[in-house]
């Protein structure tokens, strides 16, 4: 296949990124206390499906983009889901919708954009319109002519991006808490990366804990996040760590620089929002002036108002839950996943 690398899940395991799915429960409980040093591609952190790579050129240089490819169980019904993750997430955060998805019947493809987890960290400017090209170059890679998405969080402004870009590839559309239902220009001033990076270096694990639980409004313990605390903490004892932080304050630009709110009435394929009712998650709101953050974060209601003003649009607010919905209410953000993905 054109400029496709896929390497094999027995190769991955001996590199310690695979691990047997029954294994996986572990990875909580243990992760958080691991304190080896981990390389920027999440070298030595196991994922629970073998993991392939699809490789793309960025800032001139060739980069991997990972991605985990997950068959059906049982009988298929030949429709693939593609999941699209979040900012601060590794796409292995997908474990238990992936297993739901795949025992009623559907492939899963969950790749890691490049920035992000076990994918490449490319230092030049992200832009969703990139990102979704690259989304749609593994979809050619793996044949696929049309899917379903569900997308989280950042992964939700992706989303949104490559099914403007590509209408016709997407046959429906499921976003988890996504963020940019509001434009984070008119309320937040630029920053620069020199800030950025200063701010982001210094990030501690407890501040980077407390961030989560708190801007996040978590309603999970603490503990069911100390995996992705490790994670951060981690990556730091890599040689290549300032390459990391220049790609993770790379992808802040692109979400404050690019709003997607605007093009979302205009998605006229069936779209779910599910959405928590104490997600306030706004990117940028510290920046902000303290007068305009109260108005920021709205999140259901601003989903509730765009699913009103699109051609097939519903949002469904989950009460007592924050911005990781389906870590949080696993069950019933299942459910309704599969009860619009079988109804579309």
């Amino acid at each position: 296949m054109d400029a496709l690398l896929k390497i094999s899940a027995l190769v991955l395991a001996a590199q310690m990124s695979v691990m047997p799915v029954s294994l996986a429960p572990a990875l909580a409980q243990t992760a958080g206390t691991d304190t080896a040093p981990l390389g920027i591609g999440l070298e030595g952190f196991a994922y629970p499906y073998p993991v392939f790579f699809l490789e793309r050129m960025r800032d001139g240089e060739r980069q991997r983009l990972a991605y985990m490819d997950v068959a059906a169980e049982g009988q298929a019904n030949g429709r693939t889901v593609v999941l699209l993750h979040g900012r601060n997430f590794p796409s292995s955060y997908w474990q238990p919708v992936i297993q739901a998805l795949t025992r009623a019947g559907y492939r899963v493809v969950a790749p890691d954009q490049l920035g992000f987890g076990k994918s490449a960290k490319p230092v030049g400017p992200y832009t969703f319109d990139a990102m979704a090209a690259d989304t749609l170059a593994l979809l050619d890679s793996l044949s696929l002519k049309r899917v379903d998405v569900v997308a989280h969080s950042m992964g939700g402004m992706l989303a949104v991006r490559l099914t403007r870009n590509a209408p016709t590839r997407v046959n429906s559309l499921v976003l988890e808490a996504p963020i940019g239902l509001e434009d984070y220009r008119f309320t937040v001033p630029p920053v620069s990366d020199a800030t950025l990076l200063r701010l982001e270096g210094d990030a501690t694990a407890e501040s980077y804990r407390r961030q989560l639980m708190t801007n996040y409004a978590l309603s999970l313990p603490a503990s069911a996040i100390e995996p992705f605390v490790s994670l951060r903490e981690r990556v730091k004892g890599s040689g290549e760590y300032p390459r990391w932080l220049q790609s993770f304050v790379n992808s802040y630009q692109a979400i404050w620089g690019q709003p997607v709110v605007h093009e979302i009435p205009l998605i006229a394929v069936p779209t779910l929002f599910v959405m928590g009712e104490n997600d306030h998650n706004a990117p940028g709101k510290p920046f902000a002036p303290e007068a305009l953050r109260p108005g920021m974060g709205r999140n259901a209601e601003h989903a509730r108002t765009l699913a009103g003003q699109m051609p097939s649009g519903r949002a469904v607010v989950l009460p007592g839950i924050g911005h990781l919905v389906h870590m949080e209410a696993t069950d019933r953000f299942n459910t309704l996943t599969l009860e619009f993905l079988n109804g579309h």
